[in-house]
């Protein structure tokens, strides 16, 4: 008796375990084989030609810009509702405020097509926990606020029609709002990570999953279809609660996700396709060609915040581009729109002198790979990843020093050079095939550049204008010798 009874609990315990959700997933024999290499690089294709994305920080946190209750609160816009400890009744009423009249989907794809970006990601929930797409949950943009239009939707018909693949990020885990969702400790609150600030927040995390994520995971995936699906902060979710997540692609199956899902480091994690440095860039990309992507803000916020004017200059813009492409990844820059629907101008402008840079010289960012020449020693680091994005950031960072970098397309060497030399004398490692002709990319003519091997090492000279074309950063190409 004693001996079937024990074989019947480990038969029970054998049929729970089989039915977990990461097991069924797993043992599901109409789930799609593992991807071969040949059928991602087909999935990435565009992702990895695209080189530069706008990202969208955009949500009702732009009404109070930073400002509650008379005060400035301390760090990204975004935040507010953490930083500053709102009750959830009292953060809500934001939404009733929240009429952005001035908002036109084809002025924000302009925007972003004249800077010369090929794809847009958009906070479709940030950690607030509202939507900005029609949802069931009431919390969102059409049903909450008097606006009542999906702007979420309205993006990707308009980033569609102006020819440019369309993202949306959606907060998974970190959900201020609805009860049981995850919150991480706010600046200068004194709150651990995952505990809450009002009664209202409190619940099971597993429900919150069930009842709002995957559903309106599920929502974006049949409606909007998107291209990019950008997780953010996983908190303490389990393998099983990402699994039910993770699921939900095979609605999208040639959607590009990224390493936020949950802790990569995790058993049996998802990975995602992308690393998302944040903030910085890797001094020399990522190991083993993985791909990723460095989101970066244009001044110190993310969401629209009224008191930031620390801008960065286009300079710095167009060279983080440069950089990033010649590691090997993209540069998903963000936007911060106001409470009315407006990208600030001193964002327009600078991303305008970006694509006017790019008009010139964007041959040799997009559909390119990374630098050929040996790496270089980093210097120290001087930037900091930012808080408030959570694990996955990647590896510890620092700018090359480097005054030029380089990209590559087959029979094609492409050198940004950001310091011009003074005697007018440009010196490179020698390629492994020799260049047949050098030239300026501003030159229409292509007129060929002179060079000249040196005789003391393996490099050559190539002999420029007195002045640069481009005071921020001009492009020689090299074509080479079959």
């Amino acid at each position: 008796m004693f001996e079937k009874l024990a074989l019947y609990i480990c038969a029970v315990a054998l049929v729970a375990a089989a039915w977990s959700p990461a097991a069924a997933r797993a043992a599901d024999p109409t789930t799609a084989p593992a991807e071969t290499k040949e059928q991602k690089d087909a999935r990435m294709a565009w992702w990895r030609d695209a080189r530069f994305g706008m990202f969208i920080h955009w949500g009702i946190y732009s009404v109070p810009a930073g400002v509650y209750n008379g005060r400035n609160i301390p760090s990204i816009g975004e935040w507010i509702m953490n930083n500053a400890s709102i009750p959830v009744a009292d953060y809500a009423k934001f939404a009733t405020q929240f009429n952005p009249v001035q908002f036109n989907a084809d002025t924000f794809v302009a925007t972003a097509k004249a800077a010369g970006m090929k794809y847009i990601v958009i906070t479709a929930k940030h950690h607030d926990g509202f939507a900005m797409f029609k949802s069931a949950d009431p919390y969102n943009i059409v049903d909450a606020t008097p606006f009542k239009r999906d702007v979420i939707k309205e993006l990707s018909v308009a980033a569609r029609k102006w020819g440019l693949h369309f993202g949306v990020y959606y907060s998974q885990s970190q959900d201020w709002h609805h009860p049981g969702g995850y919150a991480y400790g706010g600046t200068g609150t004194g709150r651990t990570n995952g505990t809450h600030w009002d009664p209202a927040q409190n619940g099971s995390f597993d429900d919150y999953v069930n009842s709002v994520a995957i559903p309106q995971v599920r929502e974006l995936l049949t409606n909007i279809q998107p291209d990019v699906l950008w997780w953010d902060t996983p908190g303490d979710i389990t393998l099983d609660e990402a699994t039910r997540l993770h699921d939900l692609l095979k609605l999208q199956p040639n959607i590009i996700t990224n390493n936020r899902l949950m802790n990569t480091k995790t058993p049996g994690a998802f990975i995602g396709d992308t690393e998302t440095p944040e903030q910085t860039i890797p001094a020399n990309g990522y190991p083993g060609g993985r791909d990723w992507e460095s989101c970066m803000t244009i001044n110190d916020t993310w969401g629209y915040k009224s008191t930031d004017a620390n801008f960065k200059s286009p300079q710095t813009l167009i060279r983080n581009l440069v950089d990033c492409a010649s590691k090997g990844g993209n540069y998903l820059l963000n936007v911060g729109p106001t409470a009315e629907g407006i990208i600030p101008q001193q964002e327009v402008d600078r991303l305008a002198a970006m694509g006017k840079w790019l008009a010139v010289n964007g041959e040799a960012i997009y559909g390119t790979g990374p630098n050929p020449f040996p790496a270089r020693t980093p210097a120290t680091a001087t930037t900091a990843p930012a808080r408030g994005r959570g694990r996955g950031r990647g590896p510890a960072t620092a700018p090359v020093v480097w005054d030029w970098r380089a990209t590559t397309k087959p029979g094609k060497v492409y050198i940004t050079i950001f310091q011009w030399p003074a005697d007018g004398i440009f010196t490179i490692p020698a390629p492994e095939t020799a260049p047949a002709k050098v030239y300026l990319l501003s030159d229409p003519t292509r007129a060929p550049l002179p060079i000249g091997a040196r005789s003391t090492q393996r490099a050559i000279d190539i002999f420029l204008p007195k002045t640069a074309p481009d005071p921020i950063a001009s492009v020689i190409c090299l074509e080479l010798a079959n």
